[in-house]
């Protein structure tokens, strides 16, 4: 039972740590509010587990369209863990210069865009590209790192540049240097990491900020709700118009893309 009770108390630790960003918060979901409004979508990404976040922030219950979630399948998938689409390319393929660039390829960028790169170190290659190539295309960046973890990690570009180098808001999840957080009696290393903790606490925070601001200017988002919290055909309206709304901001980044 101990370990239950620390872990749950490093986890409360990772809120307090949270609540002193609020003001980054508000910023980010300013940012990406303006982007919803001008009917463009906020580019989220992330490579590994960082793709947990990606997800989180759209599409499930309580989320709304407005946000492109980029989840790279050579980067994310590690069901099989060794063989064919396992763990080991997956990490190395994070770490491949110029793969950022192959997959934003596929998309028309404005300036209008916004973008929420998610990587605990903040040191491999291709999130850190992505950010890159999203600040020369004058798109706001807002990184979700582990600030502690970050500085002690050592980047995988030539550069030694980080995720935090190329980011207009730097988020921290509040987690501990190796983001593990349990040390048992009798095992060398920690178990538990609490950066998921914290980076679903911080895209939640944003998501609720961003909806209250599109309500107050006019145009409350279409949110997947659950039939047990409105009706049944409610939920079935909302479903399909918030799939709709996410095709047609989607067509828009796929219509000229490549052209400069």
């Amino acid at each position: 039972m101990e370990v239950i009770d620390d872990y749950l108390q490093k986890c409360g630790k990772i809120i307090q740590t949270i609540r002193t960003q609020k003001k980054e918060i508000q910023k980010t979901a300013e940012l990406f509010s303006k982007t919803i409004l001008a009917g463009r979508m906020v580019h989220v990404f992330g490579s590994g587990h960082s793709r947990i976040m990606v997800e989180e922030m759209w599409p499930r219950y309580g989320s709304f369209p407005g946000f492109n979630p980029i989840v790279e399948l050579s980067l994310t998938y590690h069901n099989n863990v060794v063989g064919a689409n396992g763990q080991r390319q997956a990490m190395y393929l994070e770490n491949v210069p110029g793969f950022a660039e192959r997959i934003l390829r596929n998309f028309n960028l404005s300036e209008k865009d916004t973008a929420f790169i998610v990587s605990s170190s903040g040191c491999n290659i291709v999130p850190v590209e992505m950010a890159e190539l999203f600040q020369k295309k004058k798109i706001k960046v807002v990184a979700l790192i582990t600030k502690d973890h970050s500085a002690k990690s050592t980047s995988k570009r030539s550069d030694g540049k980080k995720l935090s180098d190329f980011a207009d808001i730097v988020l921290d999840s509040g987690a501990p240097v190796g983001d593990s957080m349990i040390y048992i009696s009798g095992l060398e290393t920690p178990v538990s990491p609490g950066s998921s903790v914290g980076g679903i606490i911080i895209v939640n925070s944003i998501k609720a900020e961003v909806a209250r601001l599109l309500t107050a200017a006019g145009q409350p988002p279409k949110v997947l709700t659950a039939s047990c919290v409105i009706d049944a055909e409610k939920a079935r309206d909302l479903f399909e118009a918030a799939y709709d709304e996410h095709a047609r901001r989607l067509a828009e980044l796929y219509k000229d893309a490549g052209k400069e």
